[in-house]
């Protein structure tokens, strides 16, 4: 019979029964439960430079171990799902911190949260939705033609008279509102 030669490899014997958990793998109560960095990422998929990222935003909040580590209750990985949904939408971070202000700290957030929540960012997603449908429409036209005329394209931005409206690039307010090409 003999030692498989990887007998490294494999599981230790069990401890007997009888013994109480090794107090490292001691499992807190589910309403007690703190979460690692590390762990909070493996289940939501979430970097965890993003995780600090969201809290120095005050998006979620950790405490913190006797060695200095972040634990996250478990009510966070419900918020970061709120958040991950939210981005997906197109919203800004900002206006997610803003709505994660008004739900209570220390518990996820309930159905009724995500209804006051999604009710509140329901016209701007109309407007976002509006907004790319008339891009879309608009640059089926002006792309698809590949002209990009300096006369009628809503692209061409002479003098660079948009910078004032940030960084990145912007239509013409008359080239959105009108639903044509601007007479720039």
């Amino acid at each position: 019979m003999g030692i498989p030669p990887f007998h490294w490899c494999l599981p230790l014997p069990m401890a007997s029964a009888n013994k109480p958990p090794s107090p490292r793998r001691r499992r807190a109560a589910p309403s007690e439960e703190l979460l690692s960095v590390g762990e909070v990422a493996a289940r939501t998929g979430i970097a965890v430079s993003a995780l600090h990222f969201y809290e120095s935003r005050g998006l979620i909040a950790s405490t913190r171990s006797g060695g200095n580590q972040r634990r996250y209750a478990r009510a966070v990985l419900r918020r970061l799902a709120v958040i991950r949904v939210a981005q997906r939408m197109g919203l800004p971070l900002a206006v997610i911190a803003d709505a994660m202000q008004k739900l209570p700290d220390g518990r996820a957030p309930t159905a009724a949260d995500w209804r006051r929540l999604s009710a509140s960012w329901r016209d701007d997603l109309d407007e976002r939705i509006r907004t790319l449908t008339q891009l879309r429409d608009q640059l089926d036209g002006c792309i698809g033609c590949g002209c990009l005329s300096l006369k009628a394209c809503p692209l061409r931005n002479p003098h660079d008279a948009l910078a004032g409206e940030g960084p990145g690039p912007h239509f013409p307010p008359t080239a959105m509102s009108a639903g044509k090409p601007a007479d720039r």
